[in-house]
């Protein structure tokens, strides 16, 4: 199905969306699918895409230095979560060490690592519904940045622990033993 005109009115016709009705979006528009329901995506602010480029910044030198078999994408970047047809996400980072997953489409089921940075249309989005489809896909660690409140929520699937931190704390990354994300060094004024 081609999705046309508004896309709140296409959601009140159709119960069940595919990752085809995602690539009929018009060009321009993004959008999410968990488990068949569409959500939209807003643009990005200013606040969001220097936190996004200095997270990723400090991923990949890291990765560079260690000369690590992970790779780091930014959004977009398409991964096919459940690989099913119902299932499309666009993490704003993430961290892929089964390079066997990755496809010229992008992430063919769970990354190792997503980080999810809180927009103001995107805290239901990112704190309740991803949460609960990353960790039910297989995602080892999941972090929510939350640049209003200054915080960084870190979810370690693989161990079952949860931690909150600040800004101004050195976050570890529970998939590299020696990993800190330093976010006193993380301008976003």
């Amino acid at each position: 199905m081609k999705v046309r005109g508004n896309l709140a009115m296409a959601e009140a016709t159709q119960e069940r969306y595919t990752i085809e009705d995602i690539f009929a979006l018009p060009e321009g528009e993004r959008a999410e699918l968990i488990d068949g329901k569409m959500y939209r995506m807003e643009s990005p602010s200013r606040v969001h895409q220097k936190l996004l480029g200095e997270l990723f910044y400090q991923i990949k030198t890291y990765i560079r230095e260690h000369k690590g078999d992970c790779e780091v994408y930014l959004a977009p970047f398409a991964v096919f979560i459940n690989k099913d047809r119902y299932n499309y996400v666009e993490p704003d980072i993430v961290v892929v060490c089964n390079r066997e997953s990755l496809d010229d489409k992008g992430c063919q089921g769970a990354p190792d690592w997503v980080i999810e940075i809180v927009s103001p249309g995107s805290r239901k989005m990112d704190c309740s519904i991803k949460l609960f489809k990353y960790r039910a896909a297989g995602v080892r660690e999941y972090w929510i940045a939350d640049s209003v409140k200054g915080t960084v929520v870190v979810h370690d699937f693989a161990t079952g622990d949860y931690a909150e931190y600040t800004f101004a704390d050195k976050v570890p990354v529970g998939i590299y033993e020696d990993l800190q994300i330093d976010f006193t060094q993380v301008d976003i004024s």
